[in-house]
């Protein structure tokens, strides 16, 4: 492929995006396809020829396209995949283009200058001062696992990460915690048995006196505590822990301090619900996830570390066949050796990029404008003789549940709503378990949807609900 041939694609390939997202509306929102009819329609040998053009692009609208869950639909109420800002699609493109590697200076000067800054904006977001660190990462799960991998040095005094893991550690969480916490601890060598999953208040935060009980049994039992970890902004409600007294008990045990912010750190924007994440500043580390509630494209989460050198104590090697002579003052910074990964792609480009074009202020008002469409959603279950809302929401994630007179098993018949809403193409939600009991969880993180979109999917959702009663009696 030539300049001019790669030129000439390039530009058909920008048309065919900007014409899906100006139709995206009118799109069915998840496609009504069976796996195998997927896998049968993309098999076929390994091409041996090259193929023009023409041909792959439409391949491409026709076999990917009209197969995608439309994120960018305003009526994706899903997981955290948010409608992805026009500019950081461009930016991958870029990124692609240049494929420079942020895990060494060398191979990407002003890529690493990029992040650098970029990290250096989120952990001013945070509240961290001149001392903090931190970097890119694929999301949240890798975040948590380097936040894990830091509370096990932290705690050991710097000696598992040499000595491996010698001593029974446990790490403390509310039940509502993310699944990448349970990842985390198992990898870093804690093991599964070593999470204490904690329960709850009535607002699904974690229970303090719980923690304290969890504390003095695994005292009484010669178990030591690696790591509190605190949530700011659960994936099934939103809500936050009290951060502050999570980190008067971290430092009492002299354990580390982690915060999970990766969906709630979009609060940071908001300029309707200012101090909302109070505490968070004094957490040793924070996972954030630019790539949820920032709008950024995936993949593009974060670790922000309150002092820098803890990344270096717990990563800080360097082998001679990456060593830098043209360094002798040390200035060219290598984030291999303050961090996991080696090769890194070029992820901060897409979140300079948004801050740039869009500015903090514009990017805050698509965060409260979904956190008022949650707050819509309440009210109008609220106001409604069979729904019920699980908490008032404090950010976008809502949970709803349909509790008709008379019947008692309500799981079947919300997985069954589910499954008309998303066969109906206009919406689309999942369901989750909150103590025991089925919810809906919608979670608008688009800045294409408008009070509009939930009002309607309301409508629709309680439709849907009285029909599958009606037509299939559950309970």
């Amino acid at each position: 492929m030539d300049t001019r041939e790669f030129r000439d694609m390039g530009h058909r390939v920008v048309d065919l995006v900007a014409a899906y997202l100006e139709g995206v509306e009118e799109r069915p929102l998840f496609p009504k396809v069976e796996p195998r009819t997927l896998e049968a329609l993309f098999d076929e040998p390994l091409p041996a020829e090259p193929q023009a053009p023409d041909a792959l692009l439409r391949e491409i609208e026709e076999k990917l396209l009209p197969y995608c869950i439309q994120v960018n639909h305003p009526g994706y109420f899903g997981y955290m995949t948010p409608t992805p800002a026009p500019v950081g699609v461009l930016a991958d493109f870029l990124a692609s283009a240049l494929n420079q590697n942020v895990g060494f200076w060398s191979i990407g000067p002003s890529a690493v200058a990029i992040e650098r800054q970029t990290v250096r904006w989120l952990d001013g977001l945070v509240g961290y001062g001149p001392r903090s660190g931190g970097n890119l990462t694929s999301g949240g799960t890798m975040a948590n696992f380097i936040a894990l991998k830091l509370a096990r040095d932290f705690a050991s005094g710097d000696r598992a990460q040499i000595e491996g893991v010698r001593d029974r550690w446990a790490a403390y969480v509310s039940e509502e915690r993310h699944v990448s916490i349970d990842k985390a601890v198992d990898a870093v060598g804690a093991g599964r048995e070593g999470l204490r999953a904690l329960p709850t208040d009535d607002a699904f935060r974690v229970r303090i006196d719980a923690l304290e009980e969890a504390l003095a049994r695994d005292r009484a039992s010669g178990v030591r505590p690696m790591c509190v970890i605190g949530l700011a902004g659960t994936t099934n409600t939103g809500s936050i822990d009290d951060l502050r007294a999570l980190r008067r008990i971290a430092d009492r045990e002299k354990a580390w301090f982690h915060v999970d912010a990766a969906y709630g750190g979009g609060m940071l924007l908001s300029r309707e619900h200012p101090g909302l994440l109070e505490g968070l500043a004094s957490a040793d580390s924070i996972t954030l996830d630019p790539h949820k509630w920032f709008y950024a494209p995936l993949d593009a989460g974060a670790i922000l570390v309150k002092e820098e050198e803890r990344l270096t104590r717990s990563f800080g090697m360097r082998p001679s066949y990456l060593a830098d002579p043209m360094d002798p003052k040390g200035e060219r910074y290598a984030y291999f050796v303050h961090g996991f990964e080696q090769s890194r792609r070029f992820r901060s480009l897409k979140v300079w990029m948004s801050f740039k074009r869009y500015g903090a202020a514009e990017i805050g008002r698509w965060v409260d404008a979904n956190v008022a469409q949650a707050e819509r959603l309440h009210a109008l279950a609220e106001a409604h003789p069979h729904f019920l809302s699980a908490t008032p929401p404090r950010m976008s994630a809502i949970c709803l549940r349909y509790e008709p007179r008379g019947l008692e098993e309500l799981a079947p018949l919300h997985a069954e709503v589910a499954r008309r809403i998303e066969k109906g193409g206009r919406f689309w939600v999942s369901t989750t378990v909150l103590k025991g009991k089925t919810f809906f969880r919608i979670n608008p993180v688009n800045f294409r949807t408008r009070l509009e979109h939930v009002e309607a999917f309301f409508e629709a959702l309680g439709g849907e609900c009285e029909k599958t009663v009606r037509e299939s009696p559950v309970g």
